[in-house]
């Protein structure tokens, strides 16, 4: 279980990655966008770490309001949920 967990964080962080960086090309070219609610939406299904390592390594939305708070409210309630997580099962 523990194994087809992590073949899923892989997978959705890496295809997270992948719609930002698409969709700054596309920005760059003026071409279609990625909405952000699809972006937000990757990031809430497990994809924050591939969201936030992308916002900074491709300067991709770093500016962006509301976009960015969401992002960032995102991952601090994954985290929280992984730390209770972690709390409960190690307790």
């Amino acid at each position: 279980m523990a194994a087809l967990v992590g073949i899923y964080l892989a997978a959705i962080n890496l295809a997270t990655f992948a719609a930002f960086a698409l969709d700054k090309r596309a920005a760059e070219l003026r071409a279609a966008r990625t909405p952000e609610r699809r972006l937000l939406w990757l990031a809430a299904l497990g994809g924050s770490p591939g969201a936030l390592a992308a916002q900074q390594m491709l300067r991709h939305k770093t500016r962006k309001e509301p976009f960015r708070t969401w992002l960032v409210a995102i991952a601090i309630v994954q985290a929280a949920v992984l730390a209770f997580a972690a709390y409960r099962f190690f307790r």
